[in-house]
């Protein structure tokens, strides 16, 4: 983190703090920005007029601009000393040309010290339950996977190029209960079902709030061209994780269902999850980044109250 031992160099004063600029400032991006805002200045990129209010009441400076459209972020070069990239690629094609437009701007002046992209653990596709570090090679199954991958090379091959130095945090389930959508509270209330325990998958989580603290902390500890799994110690199949927080919340248990018979009960993006086991190893993390978990597991984040 800045410090007065380590000044931005010959700066007037007013510019000598670290600039942070977080691209795709939505509810992680602003849970890292109130760990951020005592110690940087912070920056905003936003394709919406009617978020400036918002994004200055949380102590950002918005910066107007939209990834969709190159010509409006080219000023953004320059502008940081370290950049958050959390901005989702498009919802359809193979490709993330979003991410690609930030990476050409930023290239226009002097780089960042650290470029931080926030992946999905979808990259890796179905890995049959096994556990998986970060020198698993990618494989997407979906699509959606597939622009993550596209997006990921998209900041390597900056980093690469430009002499930068990027890392890259693959994520996987974000919940916390003061998140909107953030807890499987409704889905229980639906009696939506999870698959039988021979047909069960895999899944993974961690908590906003330690998400948050892995994005900052992946700005000044991050490793050059480095990736880090960003998830918590839980170990449980899907089921047994809503089993779990039916029981938390006093709520009947989800009713299980075949695989064979799953895709005539369940939207279809929820059976693309249901298709993927994996356990992700979160050793680089702790040791690397020294991410110390406020939520460990999922029953201590989804008891948590704020």
């Amino acid at each position: 983190m800045p410090s007065n031992q380590n000044p931005l160099g010959a700066l007037p004063a007013r510019f000598r703090r670290e600039r942070v600029l977080i691209v795709g400032c939505g509810d992680v991006g602003l849970r890292a920005a109130r760990l951020l805002r005592p110690h940087v200045r912070l920056l905003a990129l936003t394709s919406s007029p009617e978020r400036r209010a918002e994004l200055r009441a949380h102590g950002l400076t918005p910066l107007s601009g939209n990834l969709d459209q190159p010509a409006t972020v080219r000023r953004l070069g320059g502008l940081a000393t370290r950049v958050l990239h959390l901005a989702p690629p498009p919802g359809e094609g193979w490709d993330d040309p979003r991410t690609r437009a930030l990476t050409q701007a930023l290239r226009r002046r002097s780089l960042p010290a650290m470029l931080v992209y926030g992946s999905t653990s979808g990259v890796y596709g179905d890995c049959d339950g096994a556990w998986v570090n970060e020198a698993r090679p990618a494989r997407p199954h979906t699509p959606r996977a597939q622009r993550r991958v596209a997006a990921e090379q998209s900041v390597r091959f900056y980093g690469r190029s430009a002499g930068a130095s990027v890392s890259v945090l693959r994520i996987p389930g974000i919940y916390a209960p003061d998140r909107e959508g953030g807890t499987p509270r409704e889905r229980l209330r639906k009696g939506t079902p999870v698959l039988t325990v021979e047909d069960d998958v895999y899944t993974n989580h961690i908590h906003a709030d330690d998400l948050a603290r892995a994005c900052v902390l992946a700005l000044w500890r991050g490793a050059p061209q480095r990736v880090y799994n960003v998830n918590d110690d839980t170990v449980l199949k899907m089921g047994d994780y809503f089993d779990l927080a039916a029981d938390l919340y006093g709520l009947p248990r989800p009713p299980r269902v075949p695989r064979s018979t799953a895709q005539d009960k369940l939207p279809l993006m929820l059976l693309s999850f249901m298709s993927e086991s994996r356990r992700m190893d979160n050793t680089r993390l702790k040791k690397e980044l020294r991410v110390a978990l406020r939520y460990p597991t999922v029953r201590e984040g989804l008891l948590a109250t704020g």
